[in-house]
């Protein structure tokens, strides 16, 4: 018995040879479902300018069916749908402005006042002994649950540095 090819788009399978997967790839049908797939994840944006660009269809607007259906060169969308989608378009729009306008957690200021302490501390000869700022992955244990090879190190520790040679 022979391999079996199975399209993923159309759901279905058949025969795996040159012939019969060139023939089902461009298939009317294959074509129309890889559409419909790849249409699931466009924008608004993107939806609302090709709809726009589009004319009414007139046997949509006389039946309120056309045979071509999602594959059909003219617009299916009605003044209410069209208006429906403007507004999400503008949703979509201000959620990224909102999302650009959002600080980062270390801001500018944080990191020029921090710079102006070392900066201080290096001219008055003295070191500002603050307690060292780490943090654990996510996931972890709390520090004294684990080994000691996972432990930070002290601030005793960074200073102590034997003499290596490296290379």
């Amino acid at each position: 018995m022979g391999r079996r090819y199975y399209c993923d788009y159309c759901d279905r399978s058949f025969q795996d040879n040159l012939h019969s997967r060139k023939k089902h790839l461009n298939g009317v049908q294959h074509q129309r479902c890889k559409k419909a797939w790849y249409d699931l994840f466009r924008g608004a944006s993107e939806l609302l300018a090709e709809e726009q660009s589009k004319k009414l269809c007139r046997r949509f607007l006389q039946s309120g069916h056309c045979d071509f259906g999602p594959s059909c060169c003219f617009s299916h969308m009605s003044v209410q749908d069209m208006d429906d989608l403007k507004s999400r378009v503008e949703a979509e729009k201000r959620m990224k402005e909102e999302q650009s306008r959002q600080t980062l957690p270390c801001t500018i200021d944080r990191w020029l006042e921090e710079r102006a302490k070392k900066m201080i501390s290096r001219s008055e000869g003295t070191l500002i002994s603050e307690p060292p700022s780490y943090q654990l992955p996510p996931g972890w244990p709390s520090l004294h649950e684990l080994p000691p090879s996972l432990h930070p190190p002290t601030p005793a520790e960074w200073n102590d540095q034997p003499d290596l040679e490296w290379g």
